[in-house]
């Protein structure tokens, strides 16, 4: 029973991640290159956050301060690798197999993005899935049966606002759009804020409010990136 739920609670914070990177990124060397990038940068993030954290000692017990500034830190290495992705556009030309690469810009901001959040949900939920092995499970005499579906649900929003994100921020940085920088960061700010929820066992509220605002992001996303209601009509009749 410990493993059929270690194994179904990965596939339902991964599966999707592992499709897309499958289907979208293994057959390019550039895409992985950028995608490891990004995840050693978000690595940065933490690393110094976490410094941050160890040298304030007054702030230790407030978890929202050492949340507060991991996501400022995170939003800054974003910022980073934006910009090195944008200086060495015309040195990736030269080496992509797919032109596309660097031919539509929103490619290498899905690509960094989505490594921003697998690494992200490994961190999360690496503990968890540890403990889903056994020799037990939650339920039996303290917890609740939902702990884990519900972090491996989390996980899964967490790596598609992180590739969401990365899409919009590349973009508005792209075209001064700073409103659309500061929704970014407002809604990482929130969807951070509302998992500490889960303290309490507030599981539907933070499940349901952290999906909805995936699916706002990523409807965001899809529009900055391009898309249209007929596109994706047409998308769907190709299917």
């Amino acid at each position: 029973m410990t493993l059929a739920e270690f194994f179904g609670c990965t596939l339902l914070a991964f599966g999707p991640a592992l499709h897309m990177f499958i289907f979208t990124i293994a057959h390019d060397p550039v895409r992985i290159i950028i995608l490891i990038a990004a995840a050693f940068f978000w690595l940065l993030s933490l690393l110094i956050s976490s410094l941050l954290w160890f040298l304030v000692v007054p702030l230790r017990e407030h978890l929202v301060f050492g949340v507060t500034f991991s996501i400022i830190f995170q939003e800054c290495f974003r910022y980073f690798i934006y910009k090195i992705l944008r200086s060495t556009e015309n040195g990736l030309r030269e080496v992509a197999d797919d032109s596309r690469v660097t031919d539509n810009k929103h490619i290498l901001a899905y690509v960094s993005g989505l490594g921003f959040g697998i690494i992200s949900a490994l961190f999360a939920l690496v503990n968890v899935l540890a403990d889903m092995t056994g020799p037990a499970t939650m339920g039996l005499k303290s917890g609740t049966q939902i702990f884990f579906l519900v972090s491996a649900a989390q996980a899964l929003s967490i790596i598609l606002l992180h590739t969401f994100w990365s899409v919009i921020f590349f973009n508005a940085m792209d075209t001064s759009k700073y409103l659309h920088v500061a929704y970014v960061f407002c809604t990482h700010l929130l969807v951070s804020g509302i998992t500490l929820l889960n303290a309490s066992e507030l599981y539907a509220t933070t499940l349901i409010a952290n999906f909805c605002i995936t699916l706002a992001t990523g409807l965001l996303a899809f529009s900055v990136a391009g898309g249209s209601m007929l596109s994706f009509k047409r998308f769907i009749t190709c299917r």
